[in-house]
């Protein structure tokens, strides 16, 4: 692939930029329209709490069903995004640096002293271009952290499906493509299932809304978590049965480890009283959960985030690096995120952060770090 021709590919085309208006336009109709559990967020300084339509899932299976039904009557092509992938990352990128300007100019003029809108402003226009001015901004009544983050995950499984169909196109699919494409769809699917869950991560109740966090679920979340997908679609590997099935047991125990450590979290926050594996949960000061994968670890829940990014780029096998960039990045970002969390809560808990540190003194894997 040459300079000039990966140039061209990456300049957004009319219909690059159709498909992402088209795309964000159906995801604010049914965010808006279709039913769902509406799940209050927790409650913030001012006393306020946002709400949140967990309508995720029918939404994803709804856009499905009417792409699959676009594709029989020969309205759209399954392949677009695969066969306009830099195209639609160009795309996106562009969009992601223009909205983050429309919320950075939105917050610097912005006089509420509520906590979702109130302006943080420090005076560096980079830093609060990158990390954000505001909570919790909104556009047409649509929280826009919420929305963006269910954007990216819906986008990586749209972007996995076009590139099954353009193996099955090209009839090049093999053992490799249906293991990764089936944790991939599994994990998506299983995050709209608790989209609920979402409403209690430090992102939604305490990142402000910036660049940094416009870009990594808009661009970061669908285009990167999806490289070992489009390096599938030109390389080749034939799994053993055993590596299969190995596999899928890192996948399993990833999955067992990430979902239970965050239900377990989410249900301590609704009900601090409800049992953790059978048992009364052991609470440390009255607010931090030692018990279940808490007490074995205090980020178990990065483990098992780790398994899962590992399990998607196995059955690439071991011949590049390449499809193991993901896995590589999220261990990186997860260590610089458990020691950027570990500082926060040794400020906010104070001692009785020292006391659960000394219960529980292993910070991701036990025995390891």
């Amino acid at each position: 692939m040459d300079l000039g021709f990966l140039l061209h590919a990456l300049i957004p085309s009319w219909i690059t930029s159709g498909i992402l208006l088209g795309y964000f336009t159906y995801l604010a109709i049914a965010g808006s329209i279709l039913p769902g559990k509406v799940v209050p967020g927790v409650v913030l300084q001012d006393g306020t709490r946002l709400h949140y339509p967990c309508n995720g899932l029918l939404a994803l299976l709804l856009l499905v069903g009417l792409l699959g039904i676009g594709s029989q009557l020969n309205i759209i092509s399954p392949t677009v995004i695969s066969d306009r992938g830099l195209q639609l990352l160009s795309a996106t990128f562009v969009f992601s640096f223009l909205v983050t300007l429309a919320l950075y100019a939105s917050g610097c003029s912005s006089r509420s002293q509520g906590s979702s809108l109130k302006p943080h402003v420090t005076g560096n226009l980079i830093h609060d271009w990158w990390f954000g001015i505001q909570l919790n901004p909104q556009f047409m009544g649509i929280d826009l952290k919420f929305f963006f983050v269910r954007a990216g995950m819906m986008g990586w499984l749209l972007i996995n499906l076009s590139l099954l169909a353009k193996s099955i196109q090209d009839g090049t699919l093999s053992r490799s493509m249906v293991l990764y494409q089936l944790f991939c769809a599994l994990y998506v699917l299983d995050y709209f299932v608790h989209e609920e869950y979402m409403t209690s991560t430090w992102d939604i109740i305490a990142e402000r809304l910036g660049f940094m966090l416009v870009f990594g679920d808009l661009v970061w979340i669908p285009f990167t978590f999806s490289i070992q997908g489009w390096w599938l679609l030109s390389n080749k590997v034939e799994l053993t049965t055993a590596a299969v099935i190995a596999n899928c047991l890192v996948f399993l125990i990833g999955y067992m480890v990430f979902r239970g450590a965050n239900k377990q979290k989410h249900i301590f926050k609704k009900d601090p009283k409800a049992h953790i594996w059978g048992k009364p949960p052991k609470v440390i000061g009255g607010k931090l959960l030692a018990s279940g994968y808490w007490g074995i670890a205090r980020h178990c829940n990065y483990l098992g985030d780790l398994l899962l990014a590992l399990s998607f780029s196995l059955p690439c096998g071991i011949s590049s690096p390449i499809p193991y960039f993901y896995p590589i990045y999220l261990l990186i970002l997860l260590i610089w995120r458990e020691r950027r969390d570990e500082a926060r809560c040794a400020a906010k808990y104070k001692e009785i952060w020292a006391e659960y540190c000394s219960l529980v003194p292993w910070r991701i894997l036990p025995y390891v770090y």
